[in-house]
């Protein structure tokens, strides 16, 4: 049951954040995870393709970036550090993109925290993806547009 409040709480923070900023998404809860992208896509009944990974690391300064790929891809921490004229950057521990998000791995939306964002222009030619929802058993639905509208994010390619 304590687990159950702690995703409702997680849940119940995306949805306030869309809310308050105005942001034209779907919230979608499911009752099953959908904390990896066969898991969404078995649920979801959506193609890999659909879903958006959001990648956190951590700088050598300790700041936090976000690489944003499509769900058939992985994000590439040279093209990161060749994007931003940084030293490669390190993927961070669950523990750490949790407290450097405020969400669980698993849920983490592309926005809401304080990050450099970066988005692979792949995501940029769907018309809408799927998001994190906040918690392993949520998905936001939105336009890519509407989600560098949000979190300001730089496009550049950042899947190997």
């Amino acid at each position: 049951m304590r687990w159950g409040s702690i995703m409702l709480e997680y849940e119940e923070k995306i949805k306030k954040f869309l809310t308050e900023n105005s942001i034209k998404a779907e919230y979608i809860h499911f009752d099953k995870t959908v904390h990896t992208v066969e898991d969404a896509c078995r649920e979801s009944g959506a193609k890999p393709d659909d879903f958006v990974k959001t990648i956190c690391m951590v700088d050598s300064n300790g700041e936090t970036i976000v690489a944003l790929v499509l769900g058939s891809y992985r994000a590439s921490t040279s093209r990161v550090a060749k994007a931003l004229g940084i030293e490669r950057p390190n993927v961070v521990t669950p523990e750490q993109a949790q407290e450097k998000t405020g969400y669980l791995v698993g849920g983490i939306s592309p926005f809401g925290y304080k990050a450099i964002f970066l988005i692979d222009p792949k995501v940029m030619e769907k018309e809408f993806v799927y998001v994190g929802g906040g918690a392993p058993s949520a998905l936001v639905k939105i336009s890519p547009k509407e989600v560098q509208r949000v979190n300001k994010g730089k496009i550049t390619r950042v899947r190997k």
